[in-house]
C-alpha cells in the first residue's frame, strides 16, 4: 500500500476531528446561550462535506488494509464522535504502518 493513502486518512481524520470539536462548540452557543445559529449553520455543512470526504479515504484505507466489516465500521463511524478520530487514528496508523511501502526500487539480485 503506498504512503498517500495513510497520509490522506490521517490528515482527513484530524480535520474532521477538528471541525466535529468545533461544531459542538457552536451547537453548545446556539442552543445553550441562544447566539450563533448562523455560524453553526456554516461549520455543519462543512462538517458533513468534511465527513463525507473523510469516509472515502478511511473506506480506501480500509479495503487496501483488508480489514475486517466491523472494524472498518468502527473507523468510519469514529468521524461522528468528539475526540474519538484522534485516537482511533493512533490506533490505525500503529497498525497500517509496517503494510505501507515506500515506493522506492530495490536492486535486481543475481
Amino acid at each position: 500500500m503506498k504512503r498517500s493513502v495513510l497520509t490522506r486518512y490521517r490528515v482527513m481524520a484530524y480535520v474532521t476531528a477538528v471541525m466535529l470539536l468545533v461544531l459542538c462548540t457552536c451547537m453548545v452557543f446556539k442552543y445553550g446561550f441562544d447566539t450563533g445559529e448562523g455560524l453553526t449553520l456554516v461549520v455543519s455543512q462543512i462538517h458533513g462535506v468534511l465527513y463525507i470526504i473523510y469516509l472515502v479515504f478511511a473506506f480506501d484505507l480500509g479495503s487496501k488494509a483488508k480489514w475486517p466489516v466491523g472494524k472498518l465500521l468502527w473507523v468510519l463511524i469514529s468521524g461522528t464522535i468528539p475526540t474519538a478520530a484522534f485516537f482511533v487514528e493512533r490506533k490505525v496508523v500503529r497498525e497500517v504502518e509496517p503494510l505501507v511501502t515506500d515506493g522506492s526500487a530495490r536492486p535486481v539480485q543475481v
